[in-house]
């Protein structure tokens, strides 16, 4: 569920929303969800100043407190022609 609330989030960003790719790692007690956009999205997803992946975490922490879970975010941009 979380990483669906995230991807849509993220699609509703960025200029290529089919290259948009959310991933799930798992642990006993953290997850993290590792964001893949675009080389030219990247900047839309941190926003100025990070204020935008700031939000994001904000987002991400606390719809996490009620899967009991510590949960993070990485973003990553896609290498060119993946």
């Amino acid at each position: 569920m979380m990483k669906e609330l995230i991807e849509t989030i993220v699609k509703a960003l960025v200029d290529k929303p089919e290259e948009v790719k959310v991933t799930e790692v798992a642990g006993e007690t953290a997850v993290i969800y590792e964001i893949k956009v675009a080389d030219s999205d990247i900047g839309k997803v941190i926003g100025k100043q990070g204020k935008t992946a700031n939000a994001l975490r904000t987002i991400v922490k606390a719809a996490s407190s009620k899967i009991g879970k510590a949960a993070s975010i990485q973003i990553n941009s896609k290498p060119r022609g993946a």
